[in-house]
């Protein structure tokens, strides 16, 4: 079972827990094992808000962001690409301090997905966040891959 969707979303603090409130929804009713859709879905609240807050700095920047989630087979992808400046190198994830405010999201993505990548988008720039996760499935789930 293959399944995929995307999300065109505004910049606006708002759309980070409705990308959320979706994801878990998707899993739930796909029947993903609940601890994973946690993780899938804190990680994906964090490359959101990071999207919302450096994701329009290039000039004529958009004001939006967009989120694609496949499921496919055992394996979650996620990417969140937004129209900001890019990198001129992709940042290293480094731990963050522990009383850190700020910073410690690609450090949490990290911890939560079996897989991260950072890079520009090609073209007109932007940055793109992709992280994959294995799935586990309930007992009852409804669309578990054959």
């Amino acid at each position: 079972m293959s399944i995929w969707w995307s999300l065109h979303l505004r910049r606006d603090a708002a759309s980070v827990p409705l990308a959320r409130r979706l994801l878990l929804g998707a899993m739930e009713t796909a029947g993903v094992d609940p601890e994973i859709s946690y993780d899938l879905s804190v990680a994906l609240s964090e490359a959101c808000a990071n999207a919302v807050e450096h994701g329009g700095g290039a000039r004529g920047a958009s004001g939006a962001y967009r989120v694609t989630v496949h499921l496919d087979g055992e394996k979650c992808r996620i990417e969140v690409t937004d129209s900001g400046p890019g990198f001129a190198h992709p940042p290293a994830i480094r731990p963050a301090r522990v009383d850190a405010e700020h910073g410690r999201g690609l450090c949490l993505i990290r911890e939560l997905t079996d897989h991260v990548h950072i890079g520009n988008k090609p073209g007109r720039g932007g940055t793109v966040v992709s992280f994959d996760k294995m799935l586990k499935w309930t007992k009852d789930a409804p669309l578990i891959a054959v």
